[in-house]
């Protein structure tokens, strides 16, 4: 009898960003443990899709103000080891020297032993903290027709957003013909000008290619040692990089959805992806079974909606996650994480609600981020007036008002 021999895959989630540009809510805790839709961590979609499709070896390498991640990674994320599954973060060991990681190809270098060890056919390398979902098999399935060395999953965004992204340029069938990390100039594609063909931050590698690009580029001193910026200009060069257009990737209980990724680096691209869930008929859907987002949730009585002093509730449009007390409140088009209070007079408007922040009597929260813990007095309020929110609190570009955990906001 013949058994079917699965290529041997290792899967290394980038995670030690610093995550600037979402400030307030990185400043004690890494970019992928941001908190998102209620009660997820951000890392837990790159996660959920290597494990759904059954690629569970897994190492996240961390960095920067990871406590919150890795205990948020060894409390989640326990799989069976009986078949080799794991999940485990990786901090920052020094292996090459006294120094810390100066890249994401450096991240992979200084952790090279991993790789040995595992002794792995391909090697997944994605990043931590974009909401997607995406069947990886799939993307291996193309790897391996192609031989390429490298493969990069690609979207098409607008092309006055090119500046934020690597760029591919398409050659023959499914052969990059140039890369370049964020340029200020570029044409738009010959289907439609107004798009570009932008790296998503996902790869796959062939082992021995990842090992070969991989300690050349740590001899180069002029390198930066970053993934997108040097190892894949390289990789096109040599003629052994290869797309993967994600438009067609098909997930399992979402065939009928469009594709759907958003990188939530900023603030304002946090808060639109939090509006994408909550509109009546959501771009991205949360409630397939056949592909779940796999997190822990706290242990909490369920959501709870009362009177107050003859006020009832009016709840739309939103998500609510256990714990929630409603007393005579108002909330609309809103994400509200487990444990908040929102009390009677309150009004919660096109915002993002943290775990057990409360929202006292009268207040009022409309465009706002607020991160756990804080509590707005009676009577509060928060985008209501800009220029008051500027001088106390972090305005984003779009207008966005974020809240620092733990604020007293009077």
């Amino acid at each position: 009898m013949e058994y079917y021999q699965r290529p041997r895959t290792l899967s290394i989630v980038l995670a030690g960003g610093e995550g600037k540009r979402l400030q307030p809510l990185t400043l004690d805790r890494a970019k992928p443990a941001v908190p998102f839709a209620g009660h997820y961590r951000l890392i837990d979609f790159a996660l959920s899709n290597l494990a759904n499709g059954g690629y569970r070896k897994i190492v996240v390498l961390t960095q920067y103000k990871s406590h919150s991640l890795d205990v948020h990674i060894s409390r989640t994320w326990r799989m069976s080891t009986m078949l080799g599954s794991y999940v485990t973060s990786v901090p920052a060991q020094m292996r090459k020297g006294p120094r810390w990681f100066h890249g994401s190809a450096d991240a992979i270098f200084q952790n090279m032993n991993i790789i040995e060890d595992e002794d792995p056919d391909f090697v997944f390398v994605f990043g931590a903290d974009h909401i997607y979902w995406m069947d990886p098999r799939q993307f291996l399935d193309q790897h391996m027709a192609t031989g390429a060395g490298v493969t990069v999953a690609a979207i098409r965004v607008p092309i006055e957003q090119a500046d934020q992204f690597g760029i591919i340029d398409p050659g023959a069938e499914t052969k990059i013909s140039d890369f370049r990390e964020k340029p200020t100039e570029v044409a738009g594609m010959p289907e439609d000008p107004s798009m570009v063909l932008a790296s998503m931050g996902n790869y796959i590698f062939n082992r021995s290619a990842l090992e070969e690009i991989i300690k050349t580029d740590a001899d180069d001193e002029g390198s930066h040692h970053d993934v997108g910026g040097n190892l894949i200009p390289a990789m096109v060069k040599a003629g052994e990089a290869h797309f993967y257009d994600f438009t067609g990737n098909l997930v399992p209980g979402a065939e009928h959805d469009p594709a759907y990724w958003r990188d939530v680096g900023t603030l304002d691209s946090y808060y639109d992806a939090h509006m994408d869930l909550v509109a009546p008929e959501p771009q991205f859907n949360l409630y397939n079974r056949t592909w779940p987002v796999h997190t822990l949730g706290r242990d909490l009585p369920p959501t709870k909606f009362v009177r107050d002093n003859g006020r009832g509730c009016e709840v739309t449009d939103s998500m609510l996650c256990r714990g929630v007390i409603v007393s005579g409140g108002t909330v609309h088009n809103s994400v509200i994480s487990s444990g908040v209070r929102i009390a009677a007079g309150a009004v919660v408007e096109n915002s993002i609600v943290m775990d057990d922040a409360v929202i006292g009597p009268d207040a009022v929260v409309r465009n706002a981020i607020v991160d756990k813990n804080v509590e707005l007095a009676p009577g509060a309020q928060l985008g209501v007036d800009a220029e008051e929110d500027g001088e106390r609190f972090t305005l984003s570009d779009g207008g966005i008002v974020a809240v620092a955990k733990g604020t007293k906001v009077g």
